[in-house]
């Protein structure tokens, strides 16, 4: 089974942007789909982005155009470029590593997550 750690989370102001990364090990990473999600207080964990072992991109309707997912196999981690920050960005970002991908359903291997927060 795959673990994941992310990094990169923080404080961030509107408008702003954060990278996070997700770094995985204890598998083969190139075969995963990888995803983002995230959760917000009181609020049910969400899908954000994802991208298929192949290359394939996915997002939420409410992150295109600002936010891009992206993967590098030979360091076996993939990436979140946020930009154009929202306070409602704010949440608990989550790595996570599936071999399917139908990405409503949360399923999978998960990271401990990291915290984004955007406010001035």
């Amino acid at each position: 089974q795959v673990q994941l750690v992310e990094s990169g989370g923080g404080l961030a102001q509107p408008g702003g942007s954060l990278r996070l990364s997700c770094a995985a090990s204890g598998s083969i990473f190139s075969i995963y789909n990888m995803g983002w999600y995230r959760q917000a207080p009181g609020k049910q964990r969400e899908f954000v982005a994802a991208i298929t072992s192949g290359g394939l991109l996915n997002y939420a309707d409410s992150v295109k155009g600002r936010f891009t997912i992206s993967r590098d196999n030979a360091k076996n981690t993939v990436y979140l470029q946020m930009n154009s920050l929202k306070p409602l960005d704010t949440a608990v970002y989550y790595c996570n590593a599936r071999l399917g991908s139908d990405y409503a359903l949360l399923l999978g291997s998960w990271g401990q997550g990291t915290q984004v927060t955007v406010s001035s």
